[in-house]
């Protein structure tokens, strides 16, 4: 038969086996949430700042700068509505072996 002292010794040990399942769950999140923390920054840490080109008043105002400012999207556009359609349809099989069109 257990008497006190043993069973009390029974309930130590059971006690230290298994800890108590709310403080289990919280150290499991402390944990991801750390894990996280130092993920996000390591990464902000080691990404580099983005700079836009420093404002050159000689390359700025020349004519041909001015041109292309107002020409780019007008090709933007004729390649997103005419060239990229154009290539689609030659890539297809009619006309992929009399074009000469490879992948």
């Amino acid at each position: 038969m257990l008497d006190a002292n043993d069973s009390s010794q029974f309930e130590a040990r059971t006690s230290k086996q298994r800890p108590a399942s709310g403080t289990n769950g919280r150290s499991r999140w402390g944990r991801k949430l750390a894990a996280v923390i130092l993920v996000v920054s390591l990464t902000v840490a080691a990404a580099s700042p983005a700079f836009a080109d420093r404002y050159d008043k000689k390359q700025a105002g020349h004519p041909l700068r001015i041109a292309a400012y107002i020409l780019y999207p007008v090709g933007a556009l004729l390649e997103v509505l005419i060239v990229r359609p154009a290539h689609w349809l030659v890539s297809q099989e009619p006309f992929k072996s009399s074009v000469g069109h490879k992948d």
